[in-house]
């Protein structure tokens, strides 16, 4: 049986497949108010839900998000999503009655962020490169 090694591959000029970002599954109490939560307040679009409505999905740009319902207790996830214009999305976030729960700010860290919380405690840090 011959055994294949690695030692003689160049992993750093392999060819690679394109890929994305990675979608988040958010936990959720319900799947429908969560989808109109983000299309009201955070100007996703609706993009899909499964019959039974315990899993859809948003989208704005070329962020998604997935929703699935559960029953159990929800351990608030943390996100982060990048705003080629941060002050024009904090303005929307707060014309719109988003909970900010950190106001924007230029950070130490060379990003100007704000945060919000949306309404199952999921918070998001939206920022920009200084």
């Amino acid at each position: 049986m011959a055994i294949t090694t690695f030692s003689n591959i160049n992993l750093r000029t392999m060819e690679k497949s394109k890929i994305s970002q990675p979608v988040p599954q958010l936990p959720v109490e319900d799947v429908e108010k969560a989808q109109k939560y983000y299309s009201e307040k955070l100007g996703f679009e609706i993009s899909w839900i499964y019959p039974d409505k315990s899993i859809g999905a948003v989208g704005r740009g070329d962020v998604a998000i997935f929703f699935a319902k559960t029953n159990q207790p929800i351990e608030p996830n943390t996100h982060w999503i990048f705003s080629e214009d941060v002050d024009l999305t904090y303005s929307e976030c707060r014309d719109r009655g988003v909970d900010i729960i950190e106001q924007i700010e230029n950070k130490p860290w060379n990003l100007r962020q704000f945060a919000i919380r949306d309404l199952n405690g999921h918070i998001f840090y939206i920022h920009h490169d200084l």
